[in-house]
């Protein structure tokens, strides 16, 4: 199969198309001809060194991706081939073949294109894991989400405004804020001209936030939350370490969480899967939450997707047709 490699660390142009000999599924796994691969922030981390794949995963990139199941493991029961499924993968999506986890596969909702499909797993996977099952988002907190045009950003705007929550977001354009608000975003902020921190004390602070920045904005968002508060990390694109005083989240009881995906054991994988199926997966069949779709790029031309995702000039998703 074609598929495309990390010949080493570095650059997107470190990504060349390749030819690996077709995955075969465990006991638990399904083999997906895939027809879509999402390209997301952890993909550019391992390419660069920085993300390194879990022991027994694939070293190719790729952790989400849409197509038709052609092999399916011993014990699976649950699907057959020729179903149609988006999935969560462990690595290996940029490739014409992955295997994955059963447990891991969710249908395509009703409406929606297999291209629309690859960009759901990983993303909404993220968001739901991290916005409502550590951050506890309920219907009418104050909700802010940083990076409000990415495709996690995108994506949690959608899902708390559909339960209720009042949303907020930062991005660096005012297209960019544009795009939030015509999502759902109550208002959105310019962060190279707005301080966000101000603009959440006027309304009583945020009771959770999603970020993915780091650095100085760990102490900004303690400073831009509610009492009560919680701050849900999922990445660090401005550095990991911070200054912090605890007194200030011991007297507002505040929470710092958060978490990563692809370590994750496949169980708690697979509870996430479940949830997403019984609480969100209707409400994509319904139309009430859309995928935003940005560009897409043949598989040969991986290089030129992680480039505009570094970029930053995107809004939502980046995916590679496969088949």
């Amino acid at each position: 199969m074609k598929a495309i490699e990390i010949t080493t660390p570095g650059g997107p142009d470190v990504l060349q198309l390749t030819e690996r000999p077709m995955p075969e599924p465990a006991a638990d796994q399904v083999v997906i001809r895939v027809a879509y691969a999402g390209v997301n922030r952890p993909d550019a981390l391992q390419r660069a060194g920085l993300y390194n794949p879990p022991a027994g995963a694939s070293d190719l990139p790729g952790l989400e991706a849409a197509g038709e199941v052609v092999a399916v493991g011993a014990t699976v029961s649950s699907l057959k081939v020729g179903d149609q499924v988006c999935a969560l993968l462990p690595g290996g999506g940029y490739a014409e073949y992955v295997a994955t986890p059963a447990a891991h596969c969710l249908p395509v909702p009703f409406g929606l294109s297999l291209k629309q499909a690859a960009c759901l797993p990983e993303t909404f996977f993220t968001v739901w894991s991290n916005v409502f099952m550590r951050g506890g988002l309920r219907a009418a907190e104050r909700f802010l989400v940083h990076g409000g045009s990415s495709g996690i950003g995108t994506t949690a705007i959608q899902l708390a405004r559909a339960f209720g929550a009042r949303v907020f977001a930062t991005a660096g354009s005012d297209d960019k804020c544009a795009a939030c608000k015509a999502l759902g975003a109550e208002a959105a902020f310019n962060y190279r001209e707005t301080d966000f921190v101000a603009k959440m004390q006027e309304i009583g602070g945020a009771d959770v936030i999603l970020d993915m920045v780091g650095g100085p904005y760990i102490q900004r968002n303690l400073k831009a939350l509610a009492d009560d508060g919680r701050l849900v990390q999922i990445a660090f694109l401005q550095g990991p370490k911070a200054d912090l005083n605890f007194v200030q989240l011991m007297t507002r009881r505040l929470t710092i969480t958060g978490s990563t995906l692809r370590p994750q054991s496949d169980l708690a994988k697979a509870r996430i899967a479940d949830a997403l199926r019984t609480h969100v997966w209707p409400l994509l069949s319904a139309g009430k939450v859309a995928p935003v779709m940005d560009q897409e790029f043949p598989l040969d031309q991986a290089a030129a997707a992680h480039a505009r995702m570094e970029s930053s000039a995107h809004i939502g998703k980046i995916v590679l047709k496969v088949g």
